[in-house]
């Protein structure tokens, strides 16, 4: 039986939430794969730490699929990413010898003595979320439904009283990529100079606003009412049945394509790091030693069967590319040419 220790309050309502219709073992059978269990008995754990926006697709589709495939146990641990590799960096989950970041910025100040590796295989992009009871969701909703124009959306959030939430920009990328998706709106719209720090407060990368929530909790907290309006992911909108406003490529920072345009956002986390605005990708990489468990987790991951998972989660599937050298054969395997 697959386990999971997560962070954040959610696991018994996620665990209570459909599985979407997800083609991956967990919610039906499951589809012909390279990484079935063999008749041999195999032993071993894939501990695997993850972004916390992966919480819902982990739990409920891909460990318990991933077990049922390979035989392997899944145990997860689930934070803001930039925590989950200072844990890591600092020898705080020694055990954890997978991890799978929201971009890559969280994996490479682990190398090269956790990995010296990392593969990207799928992508996201931002939304607004909002709540459907708030009573600003009429306004939402014309946004939504395009009744209204999109650029009234951060005319709307900049409105005194309106309750947002957001997560940390210094130890989660979801909290930078939203600061730096309303740098790109505020370019691309030519709206007033003054409209990021309007919605969000100066300095943009305190961690100490009243917006800032953790990512495991921010879902939950909208959908109990006591926020008008999120940051979220595309796939989390999607699992989770918020309701959200869909952004335009030039600012949602998803597509590959306008990887030029999204570095012109920028943000300094208190530490003194400038990060600049990037498309949105999953990578994965092992921590440590590279356990027979560990190496059959990833390889599953970027798997035909793995991958689809991701597809009916929302994220968009991309060719798994490694960065880096050391990558087991068995994962080399998976990779695109």
């Amino acid at each position: 039986m697959a386990l999971s220790h997560n962070r954040g309050a959610r696991l018994g309502a996620l665990l209570a939430l459909t599985c979407l219709g997800f083609a991956a073992a967990g919610c039906g059978s499951s589809s012909p794969s390279s990484t079935s269990p063999s008749k041999a008995k195999v032993s071993g754990t894939a501990n695997v730490a993850y972004a916390s926006s992966l919480q819902y697709l982990n739990t409920n589709v891909a460990g318990p699929a991933f077990t049922k495939a390979t035989g392997y146990k899944y145990l997860g641990t689930s934070g803001a990413a930039g925590t989950l590799s200072s844990e890591i960096a600092a020898n705080e989950l020694p055990d954890a010898n997978v991890f799978e970041s929201v971009g890559a910025d969280n994996i490479t100040p682990l190398e090269p003595k956790f990995t010296k590796w990392y593969v990207q295989y799928a992508g996201n992009k931002m939304v607004v979320a909002y709540n459907p009871n708030s009573r600003y969701a009429p306004e939402f909703e014309a946004i939504a439904s395009g009744k209204k124009p999109l650029q009234d959306l951060f005319t709307l959030l900049e409105t005194p009283g309106l309750k947002l939430g957001r997560t940390d920009p210094n130890i989660d990328p979801q909290g930078r990529y939203f600061i730096e998706m309303l740098e790109l709106a505020q370019m691309y719209y030519h709206l007033p100079a003054d409209t990021v720090t309007k919605i969000v407060g100066s300095p943009l990368a305190s961690s100490t606003s009243s917006q800032i929530y953790a990512e495991s909790s921010l879902d939950s907290v909208l959908e109990a009412g006591e926020l008008d309006a999120a940051s979220a992911y595309y796939t989390q909108a999607i699992e989770l049945h918020l309701h959200y406003i869909a952004l335009p490529t030039m600012i949602n920072l998803g597509t590959a394509a306008d990887a030029a345009y999204y570095s012109k956002a920028t943000i300094k986390t208190t530490n003194g790091t400038v990060h600049s605005g990037e498309p949105l990708v999953l990578d994965i990489t092992i921590i440590g030693k590279a356990t027979p468990a560990a190496i059959a987790f990833v390889k599953y991951t970027l798997s035909s069967a793995g991958i689809a998972q991701y597809k009916q989660g929302g994220f968009t599937l991309l060719t798994p590319t490694g960065t880096g050298s050391g990558i087991p054969s068995a994962i080399s395997s998976e990779l695109g040419s």
